[in-house]
């Protein structure tokens, strides 16, 4: 008999689903109108004459952003936010391997710490690292994921908004309902390889006409282990299975919507719970002999609102708060694992913040906004010697935006007060103080064309970690905030066709120059387990973002088109004494782009991504030693939705890595080779 591999036995799955025809087709719309689910929940005697679809267009925007919605979001053939962002130009991903890697974002080159991530409006903390792994936000209950280089292009928003090099914006879907419905349901499961299994489930539900609730709960399971091929330093190749890459996750979402004439809130209480493995870094001289068994358990909760309040046509009010826990052991242990010291850490962080936006509409083209905010941090840890600092974060912001005929202007400035205190007086930091600016600007030359010039400046800084100044034998109280200097040029088109096959296109182009300054770097001290962080590194990085998006019609078929390509120098000009003066910095490829082609006929759905990453260096010394070759993955995803009386089931399959390219991200940190995902989702 001959044998099935897991991407057959998917296929023919796939086939046994789809051998049903029935339901109705409708065109896509965004999560304001009717969405595919709902449209397909109808009756059949339903008859729809007309179907609006609406979408923001990205080009319009002052300062450079990239953004996908629901619908773009759902056909990628991925798992996570971090998955998502690889299709975005200017970013890297630093991925450790597998599903249980830590995943990081990187934007122009300025460094993870540097990115503000935020969630819902409320920016997701981390106090003690800085760091943020995306790879444990889910794309199943997401809306839109936005980039914005700088910041975003509204005055209305928080202090913190202003506060990072560049922001990532996730927002969750918020209910939407047929006009008699008061129920949405979405159960979803998805089955794939490494024994990775994901069920899911969405229950949306109308309260009152001006009030609705949201649950969302999802819990991921795998093994982790997938096989890889490596190439030994003496040339020949081993075959290798990952290891110790398991998941156990649960995640829990709630939250309220409520609206009126003048008033918009939503409320969100969020858990995540998690066991997982660090795979670890595989060495060439010696594969196969290394056991890594270091286990990480998380626990992240949190609860946030916000509150819009349009008091008239010349002010408006908004507010936040957010109080987040987040917990995180840490376990190495030699008998396990004889390359690896023994580790057994607790650390617990708390973070409370408030924040108040007051919006002046002067007139119709001139707007004021000042905003005050304030975050408390802690953090507690059974280290030896540890010092449990604290830190009040006071941010105040004063911008303004002028939008007179075909020109807008945006312009801000930011406080920032920090104070840190700790239990032993003399490892006090004690306090700091800095003013910020951002200038941003552009002109449309011509009133019928939407041809758009921008410019940017912002001047910003990201503060030391609190693991940077007070891990116990490792942290230097004296350290240095990190300054990035942000100037950025750039071109946006768009064009939207009333007549003919094509039906949108947007291209955007940036050329940008940013400097970091005071980077904050580990050096060794006399006792090499015993390292020190110290204000060292200077970079600069040029660089060109290109991004194209498309829509056209051919008969009964839509297609969509996104194309991505960056180009990056960025240099270590740190020690003009040493001989990797001028280098490239590490992981950062002079060359990278996407390519994303959708497309969508009756009840059939298709996708097919392109990545490619080209040559870059593992180490700041930019030897033949150190050198990477470029890698590409190719990823497919195909569905087809059945409309049955009351409901709507969709099966979707993905193959992912199609051509089994045999790549690390990180070095040593093998990802996986082809592997595949089926999907079911069923919507009442």
């Amino acid at each position: 008999m001959r044998k099935r591999t897991f991407p057959h036995l998917l296929l023919s799955a796939l086939i046994c689903l789809t051998a049903h025809q029935g339901g109705l087709f409708a065109s896509e719309g965004n999560n304001d109108g009717l969405t595919m689910e709902e449209v397909f929940i109808l009756n059949d005697s339903v008859a729809l004459d007309e179907v609006v679809v609406t979408a923001e267009h990205t080009a319009r925007e002052v300062a450079p952003v990239q953004q996908m919605q629901g619908k773009q979001l759902e056909r990628l053939a991925v798992h996570s936010v971090a998955d998502a962002l690889r299709y975005y130009s200017g970013i890297q991903i630093k991925d450790y391997g597998g599903i249980g890697g830590l995943k990081t974002v990187n934007v122009r080159s300025m460094g993870s710490q540097h990115v503000g991530i935020f969630f819902d409006g409320v920016q997701l903390g981390n106090a003690q690292n800085g760091t943020i792994d995306l790879g444990r936000y889910s794309l199943d209950n997401m809306e839109s994921i936005a980039l914005y280089n700088g910041q975003k292009s509204s005055i209305l928003q928080s202090a913190k908004d202003y506060a990072s090099a560049s922001a990532v914006y996730m927002r969750t879907r918020k209910p939407s309902f047929l006009s008699t419905r008061r129920n949405n349901w979405n159960i979803g499961l998805k089955a794939g390889s490494f024994d990775t299994y994901n069920p899911s489930l969405l229950w949306e539900h109308r309260i009152d006409s001006t009030t609705s609730s949201s649950i969302s709960a999802e819990w991921l399971t795998t093994s982790g282990r997938y096989p890889f091929t490596l190439q030994k330093r003496d040339g020949y190749d081993t075959t290798m299975v990952r290891r110790n890459g398991d998941v156990d996750a649960l995640r829990m979402e709630a939250a309220l919507f409520g609206h009126s004439t003048r008033t918009d809130w939503r409320a969100k209480a969020y858990f995540y719970n998690s066991e997982r493995g660090y795979p670890g870094a595989v060495v060439r001289e010696s594969p196969g002999q290394l056991s890594h068994q270091d286990r990480q358990w998380d626990t992240n909760a949190f609860v946030q609102g916000s509150l819009r309040y349009d008091a008239s046509s010349h002010y408006t009010l908004q507010t936040l708060a957010k109080y987040a826990y987040d917990y995180l052991h840490y376990l190495s242990d030699p008998r396990l694992d004889v390359s690896t010291m023994y580790i057994d850490n607790h650390f617990r962080q708390q973070e409370a913040y408030v924040s108040a936006t007051h919006l002046f509409t002067l007139t119709p083209w001139i707007s004021l906004s000042a905003a005050t905010d304030l975050q408390y941090n802690t953090l507690d840890a059974d280290l030896t010697d540890f010092v449990f600092p604290s830190r009040l974060t006071a941010l105040a912001s004063a911008a303004t935006s002028v939008d007179w005929q075909r020109f807008r202007f945006l312009g801000s400035m930011l406080f920032t007060h920090v104070d840190e205190s700790t239990r032993l007086q003399s490892a006090q930091r004690g306090t700091f103080n800095r003013l910020t600016p951002t200038l941003i600007a552009s002109w449309k030359p011509f009133e019928q064309t939407e041809w758009n010039l921008r410019a940017l400046y912002k001047k910003i800084f990201r503060m030391p970690t609190l693991n940077d100044l007070y891990y116990t034998f490792i942290g230097n109280v004296n350290l240095k905030p990190e300054y990035t200097t942000q100037y950025n040029l750039g071109t946006t088109y768009a064009l939207k066709p009333t007549e003919g096959i094509l039906r949108r296109l947007e291209i955007q182009t940036d050329v940008y120059y940013n400097t970091v300054k005071d980077k904050i770097i580990a050096m060794p001290t006399s006792n090499q387990f015993r390292w020190t962080m110290i204000n060292l590194g200077y970079v600069e990085i040029k660089g060109i973002d290109v991004a194209l998006q498309t829509d056209w019609m051919t008969e009964f078929v839509g297609h969509a088109l996104r194309l991505t390509y960056t180009f990056q120098q960025a240099k270590d000009m740190t020690d003009p004494q040493s001989p990797w003066y001028g280098g490239q910095i590490p992981y950062i490829p002079w060359n990278s782009g996407s390519v994303v082609y959708s497309g969508d006929w009756n009840k059939w759905a298709w996708n097919v991504s392109f990545i490619y990453t080209g040559e870059r260096y593992e180490s700041v010394a930019n030897i033949t030693e150190n050198h990477s070759q470029p890698w590409y993955t190719t990823d497919l995803s195909l569905s087809r939705t059945f409309g049955i009386r009351s409901f709507a089931l969709r099966s979707t399959l993905e193959v992912n890595n199609l051509f089994n390219q045999q790549y690390e991200v990180v070095q040593c940190y093998p990802m996986p080779g082809i592997n595949g995902r089926i999907k079911l989702n069923l919507i009442i």
